[in-house]
């Protein structure tokens, strides 16, 4: 059944701020939540400050926001003060929650994960985790594996699998869901989709900004954990996986068929004025840049590298994934030297996502050359405006919808994946700011392939989203 009341950790907080109560109303202008909101903080606000900061918070985001709407949403809005670790706070929850004439509690946590556990175990107390309650985390889902399975551990105590969603805003983009559409919607993929046909895959996620002011958070984490572990391998697995029956099986055989990553074919890199950042470590050796190279041990994708690279201050902000095809067997139309260049599938997967199928037409004039044409499509111009992620996750959560959510195995597989690398970490290289990172990521590619430099995008700050 649907829940039927919201209870926000976090509610005045930046995550609140910025996504949670913007898409709150674009849920309430659709007619999908028409349900009382009860936020929980540990702040100096009464209830009225609290409205009105939601109604400014909606405002920044949609300017235009259509106030008859914005109105009925903010009045339903009530606010519970008080500690996480103070049973009394979990009490009042409890009666403004019975107040509201909730039964069925959506809790979102948007707090750090080390206020998970208390949380958690009060909301067991005070009869707000029975079986018909959810619960919705924030990545991190943990740090390594051993803190991923503590997490789960945590979590399972009140809620049972089917009741936990752990939210990652990256899994309910469009850009990334229409891979799957892409691949099993369109029947002519399918045949040359191995490793018959497919020379390599290359996936680069750049950010021209660097940490922008979460220099401590960001010293903490690094660039493997903030978007390799979790967003790059999602993209890896969407690419990689068999046709579904439900996807978030499939992608859990891709990523228990991905060998832990090889020490030696990563290359970790950090941009030249990183340690002047606020809140970084001196002499730190933490990493704003990674290459390196994944291998799927399937029957499909058998001796196929996957490159991947991302990392932060490069020369634009874009997510693109290049599937490059084997050239022909013979080249019918090669002359003084000249080789066609093989077959590109370009999917961009940020803000001017679309498909770029690149192939090879004949050179107008006398001679049997080649010249490369691309069949481009933007999806923004052929399908207009698209649902804001946290809209959509948000209102999946509400319906009891797993699907566009981590599962437990998941993460752990995708942490087991890592876990070598972060154990025992590789040298970091430095690289200057608009560039491609270091050199060394060079010879990740050799004999294999170049780095393919991406179309630059605007920026998309939600990508840098922790």
């Amino acid at each position: 059944m649907r829940s039927d009341v919201v209870v926000l950790f976090g509610a005045t907080g930046d995550l609140a701020k910025k996504k949670l109560f913007p898409a709150l109303y674009l849920l309430s202008k659709s007619g999908r939540l028409s349900m009382p909101v009860v936020g929980v903080a540990k702040s100096d606000w009464d209830e009225t400050t609290f409205r009105d900061h939601a109604r400014e918070d909606v405002i920044a985001a949609y300017p235009d926001a259509d106030r008859e709407v914005l109105d009925a949403f903010v009045n339903r809005l009530t606010l519970v003060n008080g500690d996480y670790s103070d049973h009394d706070t979990f009490e009042h929850l409890a009666d403004a929650v019975q107040t509201a004439g909730g039964t069925r509690p959506l809790h979102y946590l948007a707090i750090p994960p080390s206020l998970f556990g208390p949380v958690i175990e009060s909301l067991g107390k005070v009869g707000l985790a029975q079986h018909e309650a959810r619960v919705v985390v924030e990545k991190p889902f943990g740090r390594d594996l051993a803190s991923a399975q503590e997490l789960n551990a945590i979590l399972h105590q009140e809620f049972g699998e089917d009741q936990i969603f752990r939210i990652d805003h990256f899994l309910g983009k469009e850009p990334v869901e229409n891979l799957l559409v892409f691949r099993f919607a369109n029947s002519l993929l399918e045949p040359v989709w191995n490793r018959r046909y497919v020379r390599n895959v290359q996936i680069t996620m750049a950010e021209e900004f660097g940490v922008e002011g979460r220099g401590s958070f960001y010293d903490s984490v690094g660039c493997i954990r903030d978007v390799f572990q979790n967003h790059l391998l999602q993209v890896v697995t969407f690419l990689a996986m068999e046709p579904p029956s439900a996807a978030d099986a499939e992608s859990v055989r891709v990523l228990k068929a991905i060998s832990p990553i090889d020490p030696n074919q990563l290359v970790r890199g950090q941009y030249v004025g990183y340690l002047d950042e606020p809140g970084v470590a001196p002499k730190s050796q933490t990493e704003t840049y990674g290459a390196l190279r994944v291998d799927i041990e399937s029957w499909r994708w058998a001796g196929v590298p996957w490159f991947v690279r991302f990392g932060k201050a490069l020369p634009c902000t874009a997510l693109e994934a290049v599937v490059t095809f084997h050239s022909p067997p013979r080249m019918l139309f090669e002359e003084d030297g000249h080789r066609p260049h093989p077959n590109e599938l370009v999917f961009r997967l940020s803000s001017n996502d679309g498909v770029t199928l690149k192939v090879q037409a004949k050179q107008p004039g006398e001679r049997m050359t080649t010249h490369p044409v691309d069949l481009d499509v933007s999806f923004g111009t052929a399908l207009g405006a698209r649902q804001d992620a946290y809209e959509r996750l948000i209102g999946d959560a509400l319906d009891g919808n797993p699907t566009r959510f981590a599962r437990q195995d998941a993460v752990e597989q995708a942490w087991r994946i890592v876990d070598g690398v972060l154990a025992t970490p590789t040298p970091v290289h430095p690289y200057f700011r608009e560039t491609w990172g270091p050199s060394e990521a060079e010879r990740l590619v050799q004999g294999e392939a170049v780095w393919q430099v991406p179309e630059a995008a605007s920026a998309d700050p939600s990508y840098a989203a922790p």
